[in-house]
């Protein structure tokens, strides 16, 4: 994943109180103009609340959770269970290019909570495996993790650093809120069933796994069903129908999907065209723009113009 900006609230909250977000492309706009997905999660840094993706059941939430919204659901969170509340888009306006954005909010009552909550933009055209693999909601909880675990640590540091003035906290906070998303998703692979199946259960298949880290490794290889077979040591037969039942694509499909998002980066970037069909493994500039084209929906060219554009807005805004 390519992670491009954070921007933090912290909020400070009495009971009762209730806080409701709307889809995350209506929020993108105003929190990360540019940003081609927005991913929310939220980290309960002091007391506890309630949190749901709407029409789903509500989850009990303890100091030091954490909860994540990858598909950019809308949710609510709040003191009790059942509580309601019309979104109100002025919470998400940056008033301040400092961070984090700090909010006071709620009833006044005695039972107090406070709220770190991330907006995380990432790219998610051409094609993302692991963002279409991820489920609408995880909840990952402190009680969990042994207090030595790295997701602990991220999170003390993260609210740590939202409340501090030092020097350099902006900077602290984006890197922090990259490596908690990280962790938070190698926690979520690493407990999911033995049966369960999609990109990131192949990723834990020693016959996919291994066939996803050579194909990710050397993209431009000129790869067939044999010779990735024969590189991971399984045969043809077996790894073409593990790797389809896994991911839900034959390999060279896999391949060139994955071969035309590496390309869009680079093609972001301001590589020449007949550069980054090199870098992806085509042998000349026209095959990967007819691939790149029947694939992508646009021309190398035009997808260029475009995603340069929306990194432009993306810029002006964080100015």
């Amino acid at each position: 994943m390519r992670l491009t900006g954070a921007v933090y609230f912290d909020f400070e909250l009495s009971s009762p109180w209730v806080a409701e977000a709307p889809p995350s492309r209506e929020i993108a706009p105003i929190v990360m103009p540019g940003a081609q997905r927005v991913i929310e999660y939220h980290l309960i840094a002091r007391g506890a609340c309630w949190a749901h993706a709407v029409d789903e059941p509500p989850i009990r939430l303890k100091e030091g959770d954490l909860i994540l919204f990858p598909q950019g659901d809308a949710h609510v969170l709040s003191s009790a269970p059942g509580m309601r509340a019309a979104p109100d888009m002025s919470m998400f306006v940056r008033r301040t290019s400092t961070l984090p954005i700090v909010y006071e909010h709620g009833g006044g009552g005695t039972e107090r909570a406070r709220l770190v909550c991330c907006f995380l933009g990432c790219d998610e055209r051409p094609f993302n495996p692991l963002l279409t693999a991820l489920p609408r909601t995880i909840h990952l909880s402190r009680t969990a993790e042994p207090a030595s675990g790295w997701l602990s640590t991220l999170l003390n540091i993260a609210v740590g650093e939202s409340g501090s003035a030092r020097a350099g906290r902006d900077n602290i906070l984006a890197r922090m809120s990259e490596l908690m998303f990280v962790e938070a998703v190698r926690r979520y692979i690493e407990l999911l069933p033995a049966a369960q199946i999609g990109w990131l259960a192949g990723l834990r298949d020693p016959i996919v796994g291994h066939a996803l880290a050579v194909l990710h490794g050397n993209p431009a290889e000129d790869w067939t069903v044999e010779s990735l077979a024969r590189a991971v040591g399984a045969s043809r037969s077996v790894l073409a129908d593990r790797f389809t039942a896994l991911v839900a694509q034959p390999p060279m499909q896999y391949l060139a999907l994955w071969r035309m998002q590496l390309a869009s980066q680079r093609l972001r970037a301001g590589e020449p065209v007949a550069q980054v069909a090199v870098a992806v493994g085509y042998d000349s500039e026209a095959a990967f723009s007819r691939a790149f084209k029947r694939l992508v929906g646009e021309a190398p060219a035009a997808w260029r113009r475009s995603a340069r554009g929306d990194a432009r807005k993306f810029e002006i805004a964080d100015v």
